[in-house]
């Protein structure tokens, strides 16, 4: 079977920065990040899910944190200047990112939202993200990744 490549990929090829693809089995649902990222054979440390909010100002917010933890609003709305935020409702995703919940990549969202990477990201060699379908994940330099999406990186989880 040839390797399918996703929009996020071939974005990635085209600005040529080097990234690993990985895929993993999966039904009609998107499943959690810690059983995808076992099933691809990566700690969950290095395995980050992307998570879209909206801020008191109206304004639309990407945050990607590990996939085991939880984001912590208060620290979120804090690295982006905002008062409060709230996560978007699953029915307003699509339309925002071009992607469906368990698709969502940092990478080639429809408009470049501003985005906050989870601190202990600086720290690894690579991340994992989603390759923007389910099942396709693109491990790649954390810090290559900021670069492409001009984004920061915060302490934006809650404390275990």
């Amino acid at each position: 079977m040839a390797e399918q490549k996703t929009n996020v990929m071939r974005f990635l090829t085209q600005k040529k920065i080097k990234y690993t693809p990985h895929e993993y089995e999966h039904g009609d649902e998107a499943v959690d990040g810690v059983t995808a990222a076992a099933r691809i054979g990566v700690p969950a440390e290095k395995v980050f899910k992307t998570l879209v909010t909206r801020g008191a100002s109206k304004n639309i917010y990407v945050f990607v944190i590990p996939v085991a933890k939880e984001l912590e609003l208060k620290k979120a709305a804090k690295a982006v200047g905002e008062k409060s935020i709230a996560m978007i409702h699953v029915s307003e995703l699509l339309g925002l990112t071009g992607y469906v919940r368990g698709g969502c990549s940092p990478v080639g969202m429809k408009k470049q939202y501003p985005t906050v990477i989870h601190s202990t990201a600086e720290e690894l060699d690579t991340i994992v993200v989603s390759a923007g379908k389910i099942g396709f994940q693109v491990e790649l330099a954390p810090r290559e990744l900021i670069k492409l999406i001009r984004g920061k990186f915060a302490d934006i989880v809650a404390e275990d």
